[in-house]
Parts: C-alpha cells; sequence; structure tokens
C-alpha cells in the first residue's frame, strides 16, 4: 500500500468523457457530431503559418506569447494587460478559478452545463454550486443570484449554454451583475459567441471594461476550427489577467498554436464566412426539427440539443445514429447534444430525428 498522500477530493472528480468518433461501418460515410467541432479544415492561410512554425519545434514557443498578444489587443480594440491566453477556454476558466479560490470556497453555475466545470471547481479545492436549468434550458438567474453566500469566489455564466444551446441577452447578464456583490469573480464563457444571431446579444468584451468583477473566457476551438490546437484567451480586469499569466503552465500555447491562433485573426474575415454558413445549417436543422415535432428551443451554438423523457430513447437514438454513420453526444439523465456538421450528416440527422419512437416531445397538432 502506498504511503503518498493524494488529496482527497481527487477521487470525487467526475470523468470528462469527450465525444467518441463515428464507428467505421463498410460503405457508410462517418461524421462526428459529438464534439461542436468546426467541420471545415483550417484555411490554406492558417496551415501555412502551422507548417512555418513546425519547423522550428525544436525551440520552445514564445512564453509570452507576445505576437498572438499584439495580435488579439488589435482584434478586439483593448490592451495587453487585460489579456492572457492558455491552452483552449477549459484551461481559462481552470486558471481563473484556480486564481481566485481558497478551500472551503464555493463556485455557483448553471447545471447541466460544461462537464469541465465541476471538475476545474474540484482542482480549484472549492465546492460546485450547481443550479439547475429552467425547464426550456436557460440559466435561471435568480436562482443563482440566491445561492451566491459569503463564500462564493465565481460565479460561471455560459453562453451559449453547452449543451441546451440557449443564450443570455445582454440586459439578462447587466441585471444579474447587479446582484452580485463586487468581489465575486463572474465567468462570462463566450466559446460559441460567434454562433449567436438574436437581439440584444451579449457583448463579453464591453460588460467586462465596464465592471470590475467580470472575465470573458473565449476559444479558437469553434469558430476559428483550431480544436486540435488548443488555444483560448481571457479578458480580465489587469489584476485578474496578471494573475492567470502568473498562474499557467510556462509554454503552455504551443510554437504552432500561437501561429494559427495570428494568421486566424488575420484571415477573420474568410472564417466567419464559414461560420455564416454553419449558422444557415442551424437554421435548417431547428426548422426540419420544428417540422417533424421536436422542441430544441432557440439554439445559439453550433449545435442542437435534443431532450428525452428517459434513458431508453435516448440510447435508442444513439445506436441508430451509429447505424447511418453518426456520432453523437448523450449526457445521462437529460437528452442528446448534436454539433451541426457538413450538410449530408445535418440531413442524415433530420431523417433519423423523424423516424425515431418515441419521440422527446409530442408531435404538434
Amino acid at each position: 500500500m502506498t504511503l503518498l498522500h493524494v488529496r482527497s477530493s481527487i477521487s470525487e472528480m467526475p470523468p470528462y468523457v469527450a465525444g467518441k468518433p463515428p464507428v467505421a461501418k463498410p460503405g457508410v460515410a462517418r461524421y462526428k457530431l459529438s464534439s461542436n467541432e468546426n467541420p471545415y479544415p483550417p484555411l490554406p492561410g492558417v496551415v501555412a503559418a502551422v507548417d512555418r512554425a513546425v519547423r522550428d519545434s525544436n525551440r520552445y514557443p514564445d512564453m509570452g506569447n507576445a505576437e498572438l498578444y499584439a495580435a488579439l489587443a488589435e482584434s478586439l480594440s483593448v490592451p495587453t494587460a487585460n489579456l492572457a491566453v492558455a491552452a483552449g477556454s477549459a484551461a481559462i476558466i481552470y486558471d481563473l478559478l484556480s486564481s481566485v479560490c481558497e478551500p472551503g470556497d464555493n463556485v455557483v453555475y448553471p447545471w447541466p452545463s460544461f462537464e469541465a466545470y465541476p471538475i476545474a471547481v474540484l482542482a480549484a479545492n472549492a465546492r460546485s454550486e450547481q443550479v439547475p436549468l429552467t425547464a426550456d434550458g436557460r440559466h435561471d438567474l435568480d436562482a443563482m443570484a440566491d445561492r451566491i453566500d459569503d463564500r462564493t469566489r465565481a460565479v460561471i455564466l455560459c453562453t451559449p449554454n453547452n449543451p441546451t444551446g440557449a443564450a443570455l441577452t445582454h440586459t439578462e447578464v447587466l441585471g444579474f451583475l447587479d446582484s452580485v456583490p463586487a468581489h465575486v469573480l463572474v465567468i462570462l464563457d463566450e466559446a460559441y459567441a460567434e454562433f449567436v444571431r438574436m437581439d440584444d446579444p451579449v457583448d463579453g468584451i464591453a460588460i467586462a471594461t465596464a465592471r470590475t468583477n467580470v472575465a470573458v473566457a473565449r476559444t479558437f476551438s469553434k469558430a476559428y476550427g483550431l480544436a486540435g490546437l488548443r488555444v483560448g484567451y481571457a479578458y480580465a480586469p489587469t489584476e485578474i489577467a496578471a494573475a492567470l499569466r502568473a498562474v499557467a503552465v510556462p509554454f503552455g500555447v504551443s510554437l504552432p498554436a500561437q501561429a494559427a491562433a495570428v494568421a486566424s485573426l488575420q484571415l477573420r474575415s474568410e472564417l466567419l464566412e464559414r461560420v455564416d454558413a454553419l449558422v444557415v445549417e442551424r437554421l435548417r436543422v431547428v426548422g426540419g426539427l420544428a417540422e417533424i415535432g421536436w422542441d430544441v428551443g432557440d439554439p445559439q451554438g453550433n449545435f442542437v440539443w435534443l431532450r428525452f423523457p428517459d434513458a431508453d430513447g435516448a440510447a435508442a437514438f444513439v445506436a441508430e445514429a451509429g447505424e447511418i454513420g453518426l456520432s453523437v453526444r448523450p449526457l445521462a439523465g437529460t437528452g442528446i447534444r448534436v454539433s451541426i456538421g457538413e450538410t449530408e450528416a445535418n440531413t442524415r440527422l433530420l431523417d433519423l430525428a423523424a423516424r425515431m419512437i418515441p419521440a422527446p416531445t409530442a408531435p404538434k397538432e
């Protein structure tokens, strides 16, 4: 028996379950719709930048991320002193919680939401205060405000919420912030911000500029299609940004990742054309699902959320999706999240949804 001590809370950490790739089926093209990945490959200009960077991979990357900070500052029109980068927005959230939490503190966040939240909270040696979503998959902001106490150090708002896709409005966020004590950090997780198409969308950068207790977490994984390279960033008050840079793993953003992110910012207009195309596909999928009786709300990310009344129905849907070459993401006891992918993949999803019995909601009259 080992005498080494491992922190007891480690055993309480739920495993992060990544989206699975589709199982190979002879003669069936496969599509992965389980990880909210961008289905488009990197633009040629991004590939060229990565290729040049890879040639110097015998050297450490710039630990100060100077070129990336400069590119972000120019793109966002913000000072570099308010920026921090890490290996994805998940790493930003881990570092934010580690920077503000002491043992025994708590973090308030909606649930179900991004599956990394409870892991990040325990990694920071804090406690989770999970607040159930409303029946339509939205944040219950009043209930979240009520859960804040004198040991709360952070609140996470996930907008659009992963996995349900519902997004907060700018007005809702401002109203919520008025109820949050100034010493509590509010983290706006905007991993899917570029996909939002709604009235009064959240402008996290504007909110964080005007408030002293708000940090924004964003990523290059989704809209920019760099999930495999792991780059995320925070915009936060200077003292929080400095703390993030202090706790960050040295050389945490690789040389190719830095180069890809800089190139992506330079090619932002072209990349956002791809986002527009995915939004058009999202509208087609949502409209098609509504026509056959599914209620998926008004999703604002690059995915849709299918509610199921029972685990057996969800399991049957997942299995049938696999038979037609689709991998989707079930979340225990809640439903199935399906990414917006290639046109053919989305069409297969609609065909499957039309014939699956029982449906999670009653068909429209």
